[in-house]
């Protein structure tokens, strides 16, 4: 269905950039909302998957740093040490100390972390396969190259 439609908009847009970037607002948006009410079903919220996620593929046997996981989630450290600090509350993570920098803080999931994702993961790859049903490598390679397109562009936008 178009945005329009979708928004009940009386008339169209005048911009086609412009109904292009509300289109992608509007699916985001869409996205998370789905996102939220699936990973809360879980007991998760999507950010503590992202870690989760990172932990498995990114950190191996060895985990990730604080820094590590801040600069691959794209957040600040204090988010990261407090969203570290809940899932380490909850028995997900478990924090050390990095062997020849103490004030380095090494991230590992913990056996029931690692029980939830084994859980949480092949249910979560089931709800994306279903979003992006109807989709051919080839129109998921060209969106993939657009919507990277756009953060360039945006990367490019003056700060004034």
């Amino acid at each position: 269905m178009a945005l329009k439609e979708e928004l009940k908009l009386k008339r169209g847009f005048g911009l086609a950039e412009h109904e292009a970037m509300l289109n992608i607002y509007y699916t985001t948006a869409s996205l998370k909302k789905r996102a939220d009410a699936f990973f809360k079903s879980l007991g998760l919220t999507d950010v503590q998957f992202n870690v989760m996620m990172l932990l498995v593929y990114q950190g191996g046997n060895e985990g990730l740093s604080q820094v590590q996981l801040s600069d691959m989630m794209l957040v600040n450290r204090a988010n990261v040490t407090t969203l570290i600090d809940r899932m380490e509350k909850a028995g997900l993570v478990a924090r050390t100390s990095h062997s020849d920098d103490r004030r380095t803080n090494i991230i590992k999931l913990t056996a029931k972390g690692k029980k939830v994702f084994e859980k949480a993961e092949p249910l979560y790859e089931q709800m994306v396969k279903q979003a992006m049903s109807g989709f051919g490598q080839g129109e998921l390679k060209k969106m993939i190259a657009v919507l990277e397109k756009v953060r360039m562009n945006i990367k490019g936008i003056s700060k004034n």
